[in-house]
């Protein structure tokens, strides 16, 4: 019987500080409140809705020069989230030889691509384009672009397109380089 009430009061020392212990308040420390926290405001550009705009071309076909000319745009985007979607159309005076001008080229492009920074967007362009002088030529438009905001309201972009002949085989690469006005 003895060495039960030892072992008795061994398990009352070792449980009584035990207890005691657990219910000892956790001490916590705080480590920031929400007045010391950054609360950014800028949500960047706004893609979304209409804009229009001018550009400069370079464009050479493997049947045609090199042909320099100045164009207008316009078009539509649309952002859900970091995704872009777009249509635009586009006329380009184009000129050779200082033939100021001497034939126009238009197109419809389609533009899907991803806002890569809050003032970024890379895109890929697909559509059709068509030759509104002599010869009369049409094309299926492939390329793609970059867009950079530089204010709250006007964007610069470079732009490639390739074009592959429908009506008249004359091969195009056509660069643009131009600013855009957003609505």
């Amino acid at each position: 019987m003895r060495i039960a009430k030892t072992f008795a009061l061994a398990g009352l020392a070792t449980a009584l500080p035990a207890s005691a212990a657990m219910a000892a308040d956790l001490i916590t420390v705080p480590t920031s409140t929400q007045a010391e926290l950054p609360i950014a405001n800028d949500a960047g550009f706004d893609w979304n809705g209409f804009y229009a705009g001018i550009h400069g071309a370079a464009q050479n076909g493997s049947v045609s020069d090199t042909q320099y000319g100045l164009g207008v745009q316009a078009g539509v985007n649309a952002q859900f989230d970091f995704y872009l979607l777009g249509a635009e159309v586009a006329v380009t005076g184009l000129a050779d030889n200082g033939t100021v001008g001497e034939t126009s080229y238009g197109q419809i492009l389609g533009r899907a691509g991803l806002v890569v920074s809050d003032n970024v967007a890379v895109y890929a362009a697909g559509g059709y384009g068509i030759d509104l002088g002599v010869p009369n030529e049409e094309d299926a438009l492939l390329g793609g672009g970059v867009e950079l905001a530089v204010t709250d309201n006007v964007s610069v972009r470079a732009q490639y397109l390739h074009g592959f002949p429908i009506q008249g085989g004359n091969d195009k690469n056509q660069f643009t380089v131009g600013a855009s006005y957003h609505f």
